[in-house]
């Protein structure tokens, strides 16, 4: 006689429990970002950036997406948003799907690539309709996309629906060589359901989870952060997005284990480390 397998919920709360457990390990000297720094950097294992934490990386430029998502957002801005990518050397401009075509015409020849949103910022679209969105994204000239997860459907506990919605976007986008990263709205989840969703992405062969979308009552924490990279391992990106104004905003969320920083003030935060007094973000 066989022991039965765990099933597939046994085997998510199991990993959430070790996950939890590992963090509050360290949880009476990370309650700082000053303190946190130094762990999760000498966790080398589980961290991109590799030194002493307060280095900043010599090419920061390169772990920020410029964005810009607000609404009321006119051509002039999108176009002022790609000149500045261009002339600070970021990772991509994230911006609205409406944007993409234009912004891939205005950054064509930089290494700036062009991210865009999908199900956003509810994530309350059917995972059909965030797989169309997205290649439609890709044909404009996005090579990056940030989906929102359906969030209810997490809180409701319907951990398949919420793995094929991930995994509806990021087959769309492999197709055509781009890359997902999965927006879990953490301001809205437990720590149990951070875990989950992760890993979750994971499992859906999503490039990247990200913490939030800026729209949802909160954003990226260290803590969020730290447990995200605990979650997924050292080989998946995790993206701080949300509230990063600063340059010690963005140094304590690399330290925490971010590989990419979402954030409208990149301009603020390069002037920072440049020391050149510019003051021209959003």
């Amino acid at each position: 006689m066989t022991e039965s397998q765990p099933t597939r919920e046994e085997l998510v709360e199991l990993v959430t429990r070790e996950v939890l457990a590992a963090l509050a390990e360290r949880a009476d000297i990370c309650a700082t970002p000053e303190k946190l720094r130094t762990v999760v950097a000498n966790g080398a294992d589980r961290v991109s950036f590799h030194g002493e934490a307060q280095d900043v990386p010599l090419d920061l430029a390169k772990y920020i997406d410029h964005t810009l998502l607000k609404p009321d957002t006119t051509q002039e801005d999108i176009d002022t948003l790609c000149d500045e990518a261009i002339e600070y050397g970021f990772a991509a401009v994230c911006i609205n799907p409406t944007w993409v075509k234009r912004a891939a015409e205005r950054l064509r020849g930089s290494d700036v690539k062009v991210a865009t949103v999908i199900g956003f910022p509810l994530g309350a679209t059917t995972p059909e309709i965030k797989a169309m969105e997205t290649r439609r994204a890709l044909r404009d000239g996005a090579r990056e996309v940030d989906m929102v997860i359906n969030i209810g459907a997490l809180k409701s506990g319907q951990h398949e629906l919420v793995r094929k919605d991930i995994e509806k976007v990021v087959d769309a986008a492999h197709e055509a060589g781009a890359i997902t990263k999965v927006i879990l709205e953490t301001a809205l989840l437990t720590d149990e359901e951070k875990v989950i969703a992760s890993a979750l992405a994971k499992a859906a062969k999503a490039d990247f989870v990200k913490t939030s979308t800026g729209f949802g009552g909160g954003g990226a924490t260290v803590y969020d952060v730290a447990l995200m990279r605990e979650t997924v391992g050292p080989d998946m990106g995790v993206k701080a997005s949300g509230g990063v104004r600063t340059l010690e905003d963005a140094e304590d969320m690399i330290a925490a284990g971010a590989t990419r920083i979402g954030a409208s003030a990149g301009v603020q935060i390069m002037s920072a480390q440049e020391g050149d007094g510019h003051d021209d973000g959003y």
